[in-house]
């Protein structure tokens, strides 16, 4: 099999996926980060969660506590970093999201996130789409510790015309 594009244009490699590409059900799963001490400890620093479980190793009466927990925020954060390539060049904005935390994440736990969209429709403007996605992040024993469904406004591929693909897409913002 002859696998050349010559006489098309390149592949662009770590492009985005337009609003046309994100039909209903159209599913993802992103790589994989691991947390480190480090992560956690600027983490912490920088936004001060100055909460005892993610700054102290032992409480206030001397008993070590079990493992380095990391903030629901920082998980949540790296999570967005590790979709944040499929947005490339096409994500215009971030709207809303609401998030659910489930189960502690720790210090040296490997996350990703595994996604799907559950709502999309075209703008009034035509020229981009709305869409919604349920976003789970899951750690490396397969369990879930945190789930958002972020709300997405996403260019169009063709900005001058209706994409083919929006005939019967719910509303309009």
């Amino acid at each position: 099999m002859d696998n050349r594009n010559d006489d098309r244009e390149p592949v662009l490699l770590g492009h985005g996926f337009w609003f046309e590409d994100l039909a209903e059900g159209f599913r993802f799963r992103t790589m994989g980060r691991t947390i480190t001490e480090t992560d956690l400890v600027t983490f912490v620093n920088l936004i001060w969660f100055t909460e005892e479980v993610f700054v102290n190793t032992h409480d206030t009466h001397g008993r070590a506590l079990r493992g380095r927990v990391v903030p629901g925020a920082l998980v949540f954060t790296f999570a967005e970093g590790l979709v944040m390539p499929s947005m490339q060049f096409t994500g215009l904005a971030f709207l809303q999201t609401e998030v659910d935390i489930h189960k502690p994440t720790q210090v040296g736990d490997t996350i990703y996130v595994r996604g799907e969209v559950i709502e999309r429709r075209l703008a009034s403007a035509g020229s981009r789409g709305l869409v919604r996605t349920r976003n789970e992040v899951v750690n490396q024993h397969g369990e879930l510790v945190l789930t958002y469904n972020p709300l997405r406004l996403v260019k169009c591929r063709a900005h001058d015309t209706v994409p083919a693909d929006a005939a019967g897409v719910r509303g309009s913002d």
